[in-house]
């Protein structure tokens, strides 16, 4: 890393988050850096899809910075509800809910109910600056299962649910490495990181 590495501002707050972007984009050489660091506060994110949510979000870094931005956006979809709780999956019981809120709900909703089937959903959108004609986007998902009861002390949110009959557990149950290999974070930052190298330029010898 030097000074004259490109700067990518993450459209998040979140410090493990930038860890993880920074790790996966680090044979790039492109220096992660947190909206926080520039002042920028959150963007709202009114949208029903993915999509149109990180575009506000990355473009509205961009625009408050004068500097590359990358915005993320991803939650659990369940076949059976329609694709919900989609964008809505941290608040899907209420702006203030819980893990064990959202969970309480999304059980409720699927009782009795015999297709079970769900994917997590990552978005990645990266813009030059905010005017950028031709936004980099990168999406990753991940197929299980939504268990009855939950399973493991691992992940966040809909994890000790989300079952992985490949893998023969919850992702609460995958080891930090296991689960970032096969996520639908970690599927999107691969192919992301490969668009920042062919598209933009970044990390070509």
């Amino acid at each position: 890393m030097t000074k004259n590495d490109p700067i990518l501002v993450l459209a998040s707050g979140n410090a493990g988050k930038i860890r993880e972007f920074q790790a996966m984009f680090s044979h790039l050489n492109v220096h992660v850096e947190s909206q926080k660091t520039f002042g920028v506060k959150p963007c709202p994110e009114p949208f029903h899809t993915f999509i149109e949510n990180c575009l506000a979000k990355a473009r509205h870094a961009a625009k408050e910075t004068g500097r590359p931005a990358m915005a993320d956006d991803s939650g659990l979809c369940v076949d059976a509800l329609g694709g919900a709780p989609g964008v809505y999956s941290a608040r899907f019981a209420g702006e203030d809910a819980t893990d064990e809120d959202n969970n309480r709900l999304l059980m409720e909703k699927l009782h009795g109910v015999k297709n079970r089937q769900g994917h997590y959903v990552c978005v990645l959108v990266a813009v030059r600056s905010p005017d950028d004609p031709e936004p980099l986007i990168a999406e990753g998902t991940w197929e299980g299962v939504i268990a009855e009861a939950p399973k493991g002390s691992g992940g966040f949110g809909y994890d000790p649910y989300f079952y992985l009959p490949e893998a023969g557990a919850t992702a609460a149950e995958l080891s930090p490495e296991a689960k970032n290999a096969s996520s639908h974070r970690g599927k999107a930052l691969v192919k992301m990181a490969q668009l920042l190298k062919e598209r933009w330029g970044w990390g070509a010898a």
